[in-house]
């Protein structure tokens, strides 16, 4: 297996351009913490199930050649070595911290009259720390379904409420997979509010929108990616243990065909500490929020992985002994928010410089459709993947 991050900011990509074909909007969402409740369900997966599922943590190539050879035993290792990255990971991202909230959550909710194992449950709690709550599709599909955007609510600080919808969950709902991430974090340089103007956005070379634009000219870590006509800026949040990465095309309409071509090992070579070099930067980027809920079943058996949620195919033996278990529904929502001090709520002293150019300053003027992704440098893993397309 290749680190977490690199096959987290490989499921990134692929995500991406498989929500891309059927939302012109803006996408938003954490590739890490949905591969983290993929890890999850693999643990009670077996056969052919898990093998799907092990796509999310290997390359075509690895997966392949494990295929090919077959033997129960590499599987088995190859597995455990996933949850114990990802066990990893969890434990440094939920060491406390003053600079940024950061809340990732997962929950399974499962039918009552089925039985899980035990095991399953333990191993859940030792890598996940996260625990099954049996709710009665069965018989009170309406109240489950408000327990569960209740947990939602709660975990989230009451940022998303009613994930799930009137009649979203029946009484054939047998098992519920509910992922949240909330995350709202400081600049370590901050832009100072009165530099902020209205501006123009432009969706497309035709139409535009008012936007708030916020300003700053300090030093940052940057590329000019020339093959591309594109460029990427790095600016951290404090302390530097996170960085946002913006990827704006020269052109305004430039963005799809880079996202079309843009490769995993590229993103990774790109935002490489030898790859990019620091400058001094005007920066002008757009306030923004960004929320978005996906229901990922559809869109996860596109990218390979269907017989997770196929009553006929899947295979959670050990998971449950006692009835043919499928995942309905694997839903995802998450939330940020992007200001001048990084964080609505956060009162900023900001030292920023102010925004006069220089000569040989670089300019990066995020006035259309860009791409953004947030990294958490210690464990090297793609938190947040997004496309803003209309602040």
């Amino acid at each position: 297996m290749n680190s977490l991050g690199t096959a987290n900011t490989r499921f990134g990509i692929d995500l991406l351009k498989e929500l891309k074909k059927t939302s012109d909007d803006n996408i938003f969402f954490s590739p890490v913490s949905i591969s983290t409740a993929i890890g999850m369900i693999l643990l009670g997966a077996r056969g052919s199930t898990a093998h799907q599922l092990r796509k999310v943590f290997y390359s075509e190539k690895d997966t392949e050649s494990s295929e090919e050879s077959s033997e129960e035993k590499e599987a088995i290792e190859a597995t455990e070595e996933i949850h114990q990255q990802l066990q990893k990971f969890l434990a440094e991202i939920n060491k406390p911290t003053n600079d940024y909230e950061l809340n990732i959550a997962n929950r399974l909710f499962g039918e009552k009259t089925y039985l899980f194992l035990q095991k399953y449950l333990d191993y859940v709690e030792k890598y996940y720390h996260a625990a099954m709550d049996p709710v009665d599709f069965v018989n009170a599909a309406d109240e489950s379904r408000k327990k569960i955007n209740s947990w939602v609510e709660r975990e989230t600080n009451e940022k998303i409420k009613d994930l799930l919808p009137d009649g979203s969950v029946s009484s054939s709902t047998r098992l519920i997979l509910v992922n949240t991430v909330c995350f709202q974090g400081k600049w370590d340089s901050e832009f100072k509010k009165e530099n902020t103007k209205e501006e123009k956005f432009w969706l497309n070379k035709s139409t535009s929108k008012s936007v708030l634009m916020m300003k700053q000219r300090h030093s940052f870590n940057f590329t000019f990616l020339e093959d591309l006509q594109a460029k990427i800026l790095g600016i951290p949040y404090k302390n530097n243990d996170l960085c946002m990465f913006l990827l704006l095309p020269n052109d305004i309409d430039g963005l799809e065909k880079i996202v079309d071509k843009i490769t995993p090992e590229d993103l990774i070579e790109w935002t490489s500490p030898g790859h990019m070099t620091e400058r001094t930067v005007s920066v002008c980027l757009p306030r923004f929020q960004v929320e978005n809920t996906y229901d990922l079943e559809d869109t996860l058996g596109a990218m390979g992985l269907a017989d997770a949620f196929s009553e006929d195919q899947a295979d959670y033996s050990g998971m449950s002994a006692t009835s043919r278990l499928h995942t309905q529904k694997l839903l995802h929502t998450s939330l940020m928010e992007v200001t001048e001090d990084g964080t609505e709520a956060a009162a900023g002293t900001g030292v920023g410089s102010g925004i006069t150019s220089a000569p040989n300053d670089e300019n990066f003027h995020c006035n259309h459709p860009f791409l953004f992704f947030i990294r958490h440098n210690a464990s090297d893993s793609v938190l947040f993947f997004g496309r803003l397309s209309s602040p």
